[in-house]
């Protein structure tokens, strides 16, 4: 027996770090992916390998513990507490392909924990819908980060662009952005777990400062749901460099995501600003004439890839 799910990564235009705290937020899937594979393991050993990532790993699904082969560990967490939660411990082999680039900000964690249920879901036969789905993989990022937003498991298990509210409700909008945009990523990781918490430290240390400031986020998200719905690409862009200004006051960005983000604008962006939690990762940059221009100058010191949005959330072995 095998079962196959995969889901997509997602970039966030707004609503980064805010959204922790109820603010609205607007992100989209996009064209990159992860898949799980899960079958009867061969012999008496749960085995996790990656070719992508270059890792394999026994793991303990009774202990929540693993024995490293080779590679790093940093997404085997995230497999190991979906299978601690929903596996009944026999052992399986799970197989993992993915081109999404870990720690780029482009919701690597929430793409494998997405797959990695619906894989397991299917392979238990336990019934589960999307709305359930996105729930359970939310619940185990909280608990490998400590701190965590639905957006990221409801845009992998949904796909399409959607505008979160702040009640957390996933609404989907009926058009897309029609332009081009532009990944740019370092070889520096961000750590989403630690700049949520380093936010919310700096949210405890000066609350009359920092509250006003995630309010305006919200604000700037609510404004760019109008301006998508209207097709207004250049308020779009507008509000991602305001949206920006805010963010560096949280303390999120580098030199490197800054000069990333600098490089865009003034190679024709009209938008850029970090996706994601920040603290290495990447920018995205709204460029709707010139993405290789801007993929050439952002190339000379980083590497990018180009992406559009995808209406395909969650798949299983059914519909892939």
């Amino acid at each position: 027996m095998e079962s196959v799910a995969s889901a997509p990564g997602k970039t966030i235009l707004f609503g980064e770090h805010s959204v922790v705290y109820s603010e609205p937020a607007i992100a989209g899937a996009v064209n990159k992916r992860a898949t799980v594979k899960i079958r009867r393991s061969r012999n008496q050993n749960t085995i996790l390998k990656s070719k992508d990532l270059n890792f394999e790993a026994i793991l303990d699904t009774r202990k929540e513990s693993y024995s490293l082969k080779h590679g790093k560990p940093g997404i085997i967490r995230y497999i190991l507490n979906a299978l601690s939660k929903f596996h009944d411990h026999t052992p399986i082999e799970i197989l993992l392909s993915i081109n999404i680039p870990i720690g780029s900000g482009l919701g690597s964690s929430a793409a494998v924990t997405v797959a990695t249920l619906a894989a397991l879901f299917d392979y238990h036969d336990i019934p589960f819908t999307k709305e359930s789905l996105a729930q359970d993989a939310y619940n185990v990022e909280l608990d490998v980060q400590g701190m965590a937003s639905p957006l990221d498991t409801i845009v992998s298990t949904y796909g399409g662009l959607i505008y979160l509210s702040r009640e957390k409700k996933p609404i989907s909008f009926t058009n897309h952005i029609n332009s081009n945009f532009v990944i740019g990523f370092t070889t520096k990781y961000g750590n989403t777990g630690k700049m949520v918490k380093n936010v919310k430290n700096l949210k405890d240390a000066y609350p009359n400062i920092i509250n006003p400031i995630i309010e305006d986020m919200g604000f700037i998200a609510n404004e760019a749901r109008i301006a998508i719905l209207k097709n207004d690409i250049s308020k779009v862009g507008e509000l991602m460099n305001i949206n920006q200004g805010l963010l560096d006051s949280l303390g999120v960005n580098t030199s490197e995501l800054s000069r990333m983000i600098y490089l865009a604008r003034k190679n024709g962006a009209l938008g850029s600003k970090i996706t994601g939690s920040g603290g290495g990762g990447s920018i995205i940059a709204l460029c709707p004439h010139n993405p290789d221009k801007v993929m050439k100058a952002i190339n000379r010191y980083d590497n990018t890839l180009k992406i559009k949005f995808s209406k395909d959330g969650v798949l299983t072995k059914d519909s892939i």
